[in-house]
């Protein structure tokens, strides 16, 4: 099993009190799988998400990623492990608007053990995957939303993550782009087999993926193959 989370708990801070936002959660999912996780604000969705990729700790319970325990990771071992083994996908793109479409692909690479010699022709192979190569001299700040996501994915991608996390993938984009952004991500899910974890409100997104998860309240109200 490639992620494992048995009875996960996840509190903060709320004034004196503590505000449950994971009960007991359980989740496993397998390689390869393409998974969307749905679910009204508060939910629970990107806490779990951020657990997941190492963005956030968890209170009680396990999680294991690949068969390691992620529990009490510092964080060296913990930055190591999110810059080789899991790609993120935002929202907001998370780019770097000031820098060219190479640079913010080839980033992950720079705070990895590649070495440099290696590291544009892997960005550029990256950009030439999710069709975007013929962009890579612009400026983020030049892009279009959809282009802007698809060098997001191709960032994601560069490291050859086990996992890539997505958190409203299409929030900035009309129908017709997050149609083509959500085929892109079922084809890389497809062709290299890459473990996809996908938060979302659009029923759309949905439709690209094999299974969904339900959760409420702080809880998984449903698991269900699509």
């Amino acid at each position: 099993m490639m992620i494992e989370i048995n009875n996960l708990n996840k509190y903060y801070p709320l004034g004196k009190e503590k505000f449950h936002a994971l009960k007991d959660v359980n989740v496993a999912v397998e390689k390869g799988e393409m998974v969307s996780i749905e679910g009204p604000s508060g939910a629970g969705k990107s806490t779990l998400l951020h657990i997941i990729g190492l963005l956030d700790g968890f209170d009680k319970g396990s999680y294991l990623l690949n068969g390691v325990d992620m529990k009490n990771l510092n964080d060296t071992k913990a930055s190591r492990i999110r810059n080789e083994e899991i790609g993120f996908v935002m929202q907001d793109f998370s780019l770097i608007n000031q820098k060219t479409v190479l640079f913010n692909v080839m980033l992950p690479l720079l705070f990895s053990k590649t070495p440099y010699s290696k590291i544009k022709g892997m960005a550029e192979d990256a950009l030439e995957s999710v069709g975007i190569y013929d962009q890579k001299t612009k400026k983020v700040n030049q892009l279009s939303g959809g282009q802007k996501q698809r060098v997001a994915i191709a960032r994601a991608i560069v490291t050859n993550p086990s996992v890539i996390l997505a958190d409203e993938p299409t929030g900035a984009l009309d129908s017709g782009t997050s149609r083509q952004i959500m085929e892109l991500l079922q084809e890389i899910n497809r062709r290299d087999n890459i473990t996809m974890m996908i938060v979302t409100h659009n029923k759309l997104v949905s439709e690209y993926c094999g299974r969904t998860i339900y959760m409420l309240d702080g809880q998984i109200e449903q698991d269900r193959e699509v």
